[in-house]
């Protein structure tokens, strides 16, 4: 039972009081509202390519009750006056709860400190220059130390510069196949390295955004086990996807030498990281499996037509997941490759745990009704024409899913309902 925005009972059989709107949820899912800690919902600066109210909407459709808006918007939000404004917009436009992410250096120029302690006063729940890596290891050193002053985590885009160079995807044999500048596996690597060991020698708290290949899965369990503190999110494309996507195909090996398709060059799948090779893939699969990987994450990069309706090489890096989550995950299920149970704790219990929120991710008496019911055997085609975010640039685009999100609700409100002649559509 749900009573002023909260959590008030949870019983097999509720006598619904009188008035009270009563929601058929036989034959459904019904878990904590979803969380997703890296999402860019590009306001201000940006709203070309999404916006606070579109990017939340899109959000609620796909059952999430909770984002962290990433800063690289413009301005940066590395200023107090940039996180109200976008905590104004969410206030006054948004369909879910939006918490920010701060910068960590001004600009997210990675030559300065942003203003962290003004940045956390203001609300901010981490800093992250994401989109870019924070290159310099000093800077990277003084702000894991001075982020833990506040109890905060940095949040990194592990990339080393000089060796991801202009790779537009994946360094293998799907990009010698394309003819296209590939980015290595060690590009990521190296610097997930470096920001583990600097977080043991000062003793922050580490959060690597969208990892992506096997080599980074071990030095996070590794790390782990020697007690440096170290999360990690991992992505639904990162789960589900692999390189051979850009060849606008999900399977294929190494003796597929035929001639190329017209779906080709598939720019809606270039995102960074890079969709690896499928090794990396299924290595992500099993890390989500047995824990290491700590909260899956959409990294929801939206962009307009224009950025993606170009040369590969040209495109711009991102994909719009906040409406494909849940389907795409379900394949997982389905499978039988990862527990139902753990890709909810996932979306759910876990995120809550890494903002240290008692109140979200839970369905436990007194929490916040944050509520997300999904019919799991729904199968529909996923057309990215009709995403209500203003980012259409999906992968999925054309696949059958099978999961579906029927409603959403925020703090006790209808954030997002499916009814019965829009089920199996999008």
């Amino acid at each position: 039972m749900i009573r002023d925005g909260v959590i008030k009972g949870i019983e097999r059989q509720i006598d619904s009081p009188k008035g009270a709107e009563v929601i058929e949820a036989t034959g459904f899912v019904v878990t904590p509202g979803f969380i997703d800690i890296h999402c860019h919902l590009r306001e201000p600066g940006f709203e070309y390519k999404e916006t606070v109210a579109t990017g939340t909407l899109a959000a609620a459709k796909g059952g999430f009750t909770t984002v962290c808006a990433m800063p690289n918007t413009n301005p940066v939000m590395d200023t107090r006056s940039t996180v109200d404004y976008v905590l104004n917009k969410a206030n006054s436009e948004g369909h879910v709860r939006v918490l920010p992410i701060g910068a960590v250096t001004k600009g997210s120029l990675g030559t300065e400190l942003a203003e962290m302690g003004e940045l956390a006063e203001a609300g901010c729940v981490g800093f992250s220059d994401d989109g870019h890596p924070v290159a310099d290891s000093n800077i990277m050193r003084q702000a894991l130390g001075y982020a833990s002053g506040f109890g905060l985590p940095i949040i990194n885009h592990c990339e080393t510069p000089e060796l991801f160079r202009n790779g537009a995807m994946n360094e293998g044999w799907v990009s010698n196949r394309l003819g296209l500048q590939g980015a290595p596996n060690s590009a990521e690597e190296t610097m997930v390295a470096r920001d583990i060991a600097l977080a043991e020698m000062v003793r922050g708290r580490i959060h690597l955004a969208h990892i992506s290949t096997a080599g980074t899965l071990e030095l996070v369990r590794n790390a782990k086990a020697k007690g440096i503190n170290v999360t990690c999110e991992v992505t639904p494309h990162h789960l589900t996807l692999t390189d051979e996507a850009v060849m606008g195909r999900a399977g294929g090996d190494e003796s597929a030498f035929g001639p190329l398709g017209s779906a080709a060059y598939d720019t809606y799948a270039k995102v960074n990281p890079p969709l690896r090779a499928r090794a990396d893939m299924e290595a992500m699969v099993a890390g989500l499996r047995d824990g290491v990987i700590d909260v899956i994450a959409t990294d929801h990069a939206p962009h307009n037509s224009v950025e993606k309706l170009c040369t590969f090489q040209e495109a711009a890096m991102g994909i719009s997941v906040l409406e494909t989550a849940l389907g795409s995950l379900m394949s997982l299920a389905h499978s039988g490759d990862v527990p139902l149970r753990v890709i909810i704790d996932k979306l759910t219990t876990a995120p809550a745990k890494f903002l240290g929120r008692s109140d979200i991710g839970t369905l436990q008496d007194g929490a916040l009704a944050d509520v997300t019911i999904f019919d799991p055997a729904a199968e529909w085609v996923v057309d990215s024409d009709k995403f209500v975010s203003r980012g259409k640039n999906s992968p999925f685009h054309g696949s059958t899913l099978s999961g579906q999100v029927v409603t959403t609700i925020v703090d006790g409100k209808i954030a997002f309902a499916v009814n019965s002649t829009e089920m199996n559509k999008n």
